[in-house]
């Protein structure tokens, strides 16, 4: 069964940095997609970054460039998201998920498969 857990959120002040991790365990993770999402509260989830875990490929939210970077260490079959320059409307609940089919779409949550918990980021002015 697979599984994902995230962790590493926290409350960090404007212009912070946090490292999100993502332990997955379940699947041969070396076909899949991963993405990060996230919810603020009274908002639709929405896209944040993701990596295709064979090719290393990477794709990131419009808002996000240049200041998140997510990566994936095979050894340990954990997915990173490292956010710098944190501001406070980032404040959300970020999901961790798995695209065990690899789908064109990677920005469209319905195409992920497995999701972790969440890990609340809350960033303060």
């Amino acid at each position: 069964q697979v599984q994902l857990v995230e962790s590493g959120g926290g409350l960090v002040q404007a212009g912070g940095s946090l490292r999100l991790s993502c332990a997955a365990s379940g699947w041969t993770f070396s076909t899949c997609r991963m993405g990060w999402f996230r919810q603020a509260p009274g908002k639709e989830r929405e896209f944040v970054a993701g990596i295709r875990w064979s090719s290393r490929s990477t794709y990131y939210a419009d808002s996000v460039k240049g200041r998140f970077t997510i990566s994936r260490d095979n050894a340990k079959n954990t997915v990173y998201l490292q956010m710098n320059s944190l501001k406070p409307e980032i404040t959300a609940v970020y999901y961790c998920a798995a695209d065990i089919y690899d789908r064109v779409n990677y920005w469209n949550r319905y195409n992920y498969d497995y999701w972790g918990q969440g890990t609340q980021v809350t960033v303060s002015s």
